[in-house]
């Protein structure tokens, strides 16, 4: 039976635990242990002890436990059988992580059922080294970062669906307004993964939550999407979805040739006062009235009453038909008598 003097950790970077390829062992063996490392000496099952960074003798004297499994002489020495695992406890601050599938949620500001997906990093450390080998390595052969990721995958999914959908809940914001908090969102992530991680030995340092996407494709979104341009657009232009929509029936009735301004006005202000904006609605209403004659034929300021023909505001005669003209204000085509010097209808100055 081989008896080995010196063991040392031969692992890569990225593993977090390694185990020693021989199982014999022998007392008097050097067990060197690099700094951000711990070896942990398991025989039967049973850990037998944790050493930290430094050089360590394997003896009975150091290891009360082998005294009862090593007791025949062999030169000064005693073979033993038992396994040696180097756990990496440095800190792996670039592990990344995301969402495997769309987590459906529902916007809580506009009550659509929208998928979303989330990505990021997450940063850990192995800070109890024992309990960390006994509950997720096991019996395999070695343990490495995205071994990690994929055992805690189920812990980190359901966590953050939880946080986003309560975050947005809470804050009553938009899915699509989301990353304007993404820090919030990661520290309030980081606190309810992090003590799940814990009960396994390994220590959550950070997490960081980088991006909150929907799907372009999804007809939700899309729809949402045209529902916000619309709404942005109405505000810089100055008027409601009601407006609008007054304006629409507005524009079509001006149009229809057998309609009279009589019929017109009612219907208008019908749906004014159907819609609740009386008011607005009178105020437009009443300039586009103005423009009206009951033959149907629109007119505006500076028109012929005759025949409807354009004039200048200081004309005395129209150019078409010859009809006199009384003066006029330039403004909203009112009759003026006398010589004002504000238009009795607009008050325009003269």
């Amino acid at each position: 039976m081989a008896l080995f003097d010196v063991i040392k950790y031969n692992g890569e970077p990225d593993v977090l635990a390694w185990k020693y390829p021989s199982e014999e062992l022998g007392t008097w063996s050097q067990l060197i242990v690099n700094e951000s490392q711990e070896a942990v000496l398991v025989k039967g099952g049973q850990v037998y002890d944790v050493f930290g960074p430094g050089r360590h003798t394997l003896s009975t004297a150091n290891i009360p436990l082998l005294r009862h499994v090593v007791n025949l002489p062999f030169g000064g020495r005693s073979p033993f059988t038992a396994e040696v695992w180097y756990i990496n406890k440095v800190y792996k601050l670039d592990i990344p992580w995301g969402t495997p599938t769309p987590i459906q949620l529902q916007d809580p500001k506009y009550a659509v059922f929208v998928p979303v997906r989330s990505n990021g990093t997450f940063g850990i450390r192995v800070n109890d080294a024992k309990k960390f080998l006994v509950k997720l390595v096991s019996t395999l052969p070695s343990f490495d970062q995205d071994t990690l990721s994929r055992y805690f995958r189920g812990l980190y999914v359901s966590q953050i669906k939880d946080a986003i959908s309560t975050y947005l809940m809470e804050k009553r914001i938009s899915v699509l307004e989301i990353n304007s908090y993404l820090n919030e969102l990661s520290e309030s992530l980081h606190q309810s993964i992090a003590p799940g991680m814990l009960l396994y030995g390994v220590e959550l340092v950070s997490c960081f939550v980088n991006d909150i996407s929907v799907p372009e494709e999804d007809e939700a979104v899309q729809q949402l999407k045209a529902a916000l341009a619309k709404r942005a657009e109405m505000n810089v232009v100055g008027y409601s979805y009601q407006q609008e929509r007054t304006f629409d029936v507005l524009d079509s009735a001006a149009k229809n040739e057998g309609s009279g301004s009589a019929s017109f006005m009612g219907a208008g202000m019908g749906l004014g006062m159907g819609l609740g904006a009386a008011g607005t609605f009178g105020a437009v209403f009443g300039d586009l009235a103005k423009g009206l004659n009951t033959s149907g034929q629109a007119s505006s300021p500076g028109n012929c009453p005759n025949c409807g023909s354009a004039i200048a505001p200081s004309a005395k005669f129209c150019p078409q038909c010859g009809q006199a003209l009384d003066a006029r204000c330039p403004k909203c085509g009112a009759a003026l008598t006398g010589a004002p010097k504000f238009c009795p209808e607009c008050g325009e100055k003269l």
